[in-house]
């Protein structure tokens, strides 16, 4: 009797050790890889028609150097690099530190502020179109809304907004905050329920303040998901287009215009697709490294959960 609860227990283990790879590695047949084929080959042909293809082809389409060299000589090339750098670091810097700090105050649980929240996001609930289109047409010539309560109020005659470079791209940084801070906020008020009360009565027995609980506390807290936003926010203000169309226009002369609207107006106002690619492409160097940091900072994020 003790040889067999000697051997039970080891014939057991090596029974264990067994099943998972047997499980892991059982080949399909018969019908169901008839059903495995006909699942995967649908996901296949759509990734490789409307994602491979697209970007084989592109590269294909930039892959001549003097392209870069055309683009590197143009003039509006380099103003355009360097509206989108500044249309990027202010607008999503400006954007993210805003809605981290009304994060705080439309967390309160207050009837008159969950009211407010609700005409707050109204910007971003709204299609992009309306939105920026309702910004542009306030601004424009003295009928414009905002130069309207310029003279009704001060009595002064308010500047014309895009006959100047620097006004108009102010304007566009303005708009793309208004649209779109309402939705970071949103996710800065879900990250900050998740964080335990306990820690916040911690930091009051401890004596901290307002201020001090959001340096001390809700701020290291939140560092990991501000950053992965920040990063996610950067990348898709690299691609934005409908901001400057709508609200600016690139105007004036195509002075404002950034990545995104110059390659449109290559391809189609000039019939030039290969210098739009390659103003995509040219935009690579700065996208690559940010999905890379932010592919980290997810792994961080996991491990620390």
């Amino acid at each position: 009797m003790s040889g067999m609860q000697q051997t039970l227990p080891a014939s057991h283990r090596a029974a264990m050790r067994r099943t998972p790879w047997r499980e892991g590695h059982r080949g399909l047949h018969g019908s169901e890889f008839g059903w495995a084929i006909a699942f995967v080959v649908p996901y296949a042909a759509v990734f490789l028609v409307f994602a491979a293809y697209p970007i084989v082809y592109g590269l294909w389409m930039a892959a001549a150097p003097s392209l870069y060299v055309d683009l590197v000589n143009d003039p509006i090339y380099t103003r355009t690099i360097a509206n989108t750098l500044l249309f990027v670091a202010i607008g999503v810097n400006l954007k993210m530190f805003l809605a981290l700090l009304l994060s705080g105050f439309f967390a309160r649980r207050r009837w008159w502020i969950r009211l407010t929240l609700i005409i707050y996001i109204l910007p971003w609930a709204l299609s992009a179109i309306p939105t920026f289109t309702s910004f542009h047409w306030m601004l424009i010539g003295p009928e414009g809304l905002l130069d309207s309560a310029l003279a009704a109020v001060f009595g002064i005659d308010g500047p014309i907004w895009f006959n100047d470079r620097w006004l108009a791209l102010g304007c566009d940084i303005v708009s793309y905050v208004w649209k779109w801070m309402p939705f970071w906020t949103l996710i800065f008020i879900a990250a900050r329920m998740a964080i335990p009360s306990d820690i916040y009565e911690a930091a009051d027995i401890d004596g901290a303040s307002g201020p001090g609980r959001f340096t001390y506390v809700t701020f290291p807290l939140l560092a990991n998901v501000y950053l992965i936003c920040t990063l996610l926010a950067t990348i898709w203000a690299l691609g934005d287009f409908s901001t400057v169309s709508l609200v600016s226009g690139g105007a004036p002369k195509m002075s404002t215009d950034v990545l995104a609207t110059l390659g449109i107006r290559y391809a189609f106002d000039m019939a030039r697709p290969d210098l739009a690619v390659a103003i995509a492409m040219s935009a690579l160097p700065v996208l690559i490294p940010i999905v890379i940091l932010l592919m980290r900072a997810v792994r961080v994020r996991e491990i620390q959960l």
